[in-house]
């Protein structure tokens, strides 16, 4: 008979490793692009060229944010929210900076996306605060198929 879960797992598994080697080569030529990009900093005016930089700085934390995303994925088969909201974070800062560089946004738009980063820090505190790690304070060892020490002695 089939084990039809082997064969996701199996499945998953590859698309991931795929994605991860993706991920790093774009992570490798975007840095190299970045230090290449370096010297028409130089070259060009300090305004733009300082708004080229913080833009792709900012794009290569975004992408090691994106490849510990997989990595994590990867090694224990699920996604932690910390990461994702860490990703989101600096999209929408990379975004922000962009577009004040660039005197591109409104103040209204950049106060809505300064209220998406708020929100975004709180979920991420409450991430960590209330982490599966963590959760074995908040729920009892018994309700998690565990008996307790002290009832495995009463029986």
């Amino acid at each position: 008979m089939i084990d039809n879960t082997k064969i996701f797992r199996k499945i998953i598994d590859s698309i991931t490793t795929v994605v991860l080697y993706i991920l790093l080569l774009t992570l490798v030529v975007g840095m190299g692009i970045t230090l290449l990009e370096l010297r028409f900093t130089a070259f060009t005016s300090l305004d733009l060229g300082f708004n080229h930089m913080v833009s792709s700085v900012l794009t290569i934390f975004i992408l090691i944010d994106l490849f510990n995303i997989f990595v994590d994925y990867h090694e224990h088969e699920r996604i932690k929210l910390t990461y994702v909201t860490d990703a989101t974070i600096l999209i929408v800062m990379r975004e922000i900076a962009v577009g004040m560089y660039a005197k591109e946004f409104d103040s209204e738009f950049i106060l809505a996306l300064s209220a998406l980063i708020l929100v975004l820090g709180i979920v991420r505190v409450l991430a960590i605060r209330y982490s599966p790690e963590e959760m074995h304070d908040i729920v009892p060892e018994f309700m998690n198929g565990k008996k307790k020490e002290t009832e495995a002695e009463v029986e």
